[in-house]
């Protein structure tokens, strides 16, 4: 018997996760200039990362030789100042991914249970499946997690909760207040994971205080990202907020030196950059408010978003998609989320968003 029959059947049933198409792939595949290739795919910051950060790593570069600070002490230290924690509530991450990943693996053993919602990232039903553990969908109502359903959901075997807000790729949004009313009702021996990779897009009055739970609920995780507004996605750094006994379990299961040192510097130094996150969020702002505008002058059906994407009906989706592609407009079908019409658009700067808006005409023409 060949080695790799070898592996348990729920790894080898794995579909591996699909990331967004580069843009250097786009262009060898269709001939195309990849400077005039826009991609709006993955939800990056269109402006790049933080001033503030671009300086310290060039700075760092010198000490490349090194290996990092494994416990990253001074990015835990910017945390707790930026936010009134403790460094023992903190696990720092490779991208808030890792994170799902680690406290899946904490705290889920094989032949137990997670939930997640219908139409919610693909990678809390992938983490469920590489531990060999059962995934339990629930329905989404109107795109969006349904809590009483999740709470009718739960099995005797039930260990994890993954609820992402905003929800990627929907961008729907559920106000705290209903959150904190389903942690009250959540089982003290299950662990829930509150993915919050888009909370600094949201709009001031749709903000509460997530991490104040933490010390309320002793079985709630909250994950952030560096790669969204902050704009470090190509480093990969995120970090968790936990109570410090689950934090203590967590960190036991990070691969040695998870967090690289020009991640953990850049972090670092874009928690500062209070300007170039108000920057960020207001031409997410503004170019969200030109997308639906551009969705309502094609009469296209959208879901209201709260993050730095909108999720678009097309009809034939795969057929849009690959009519924008060869255009060198790169955007995402969801189809594997169940929304096979559909295709989800980061927002991009004034220009680019023109530009899809224009190519998205030119495609539903034919």
């Amino acid at each position: 018997m060949r080695i790799e029959q070898h592996a348990p059947d729920y790894v080898k049933c794995i579909s591996p996760y699909v990331p967004g198409k580069p843009v250097a792939e786009l262009a060898r595949e269709m001939g195309l200039d990849e400077a005039r290739v826009i991609k709006l795919a993955s939800n990056e910051n269109p402006l790049g990362p933080s001033p503030f950060a671009r300086q310290v790593i060039t700075a760092s570069l010198r000490e490349l030789a090194r290996y990092p600070d494994g416990n990253g002490f001074a990015l835990k230290q910017a945390l707790v100042r930026k936010f009134g924690l403790s460094a023992d509530q903190l696990v720092l991450g490779n991208g808030s991914n890792e994170l799902l990943d680690i406290f899946t693996r904490a705290f889920v053993p094989a032949g137990s249970s997670g939930v997640y919602s219908q139409h919610a990232f693909a990678v809390y039903p992938l983490a469920l499946q590489a531990v060999g553990a059962r995934g339990i969908e629930v329905p989404a109502r109107f795109f969006s997690h349904d809590l009483a359903a999740t709470g009718d959901a739960l099995a005797a075997d039930t260990r994890i909760i993954y609820i992402a807000n905003p929800n990627n790729p929907t961008g729907t949004f559920l106000p705290g207040s209903l959150i904190e009313a389903f942690l009250r009702l959540v089982p003290e021996h299950v662990l829930v994971v509150l993915d919050e990779a888009y909370s600094e897009y949201l709009q001031p009055e749709l903000r509460y205080d997530s991490f104040a739970w933490v010390r309320r609920f002793p079985n709630l995780v909250v994950t952030r990202t560096f790669s969204k507004i902050y704009g470090l996605g190509g480093l990969r750094v995120g970090y968790a907020v936990a109570d410090p006994a689950v934090a203590d379990l967590a960190n036991r299961m990070r691969e040695p030196f998870n967090v690289n040192s020009l991640a953990l510097a850049a972090a670092e130094a874009a928690l500062d950059d209070v300007a170039f996150v108000e920057r960020s969020y207001a031409t997410n702002r503004s170019g969200m408010a030109q997308l639906v505008a551009g969705f309502n002058a094609l009469n296209l059906e959208y879901i209201p978003s709260a993050g730095n994407f909108i999720t678009v009906r097309v009809g034939d989706a795969m057929a849009v998609n690959q009519a924008l592609l060869r255009q060198g407009v790169i955007v995402r079908p969801v189809a594997n989320y169940g929304l096979p019409d559909w295709l989800r658009v980061t927002v991009g700067l004034e220009t680019e968003n023109k530009r899809f808006l224009a190519a998205l005409a030119a495609a539903l023409k034919g």
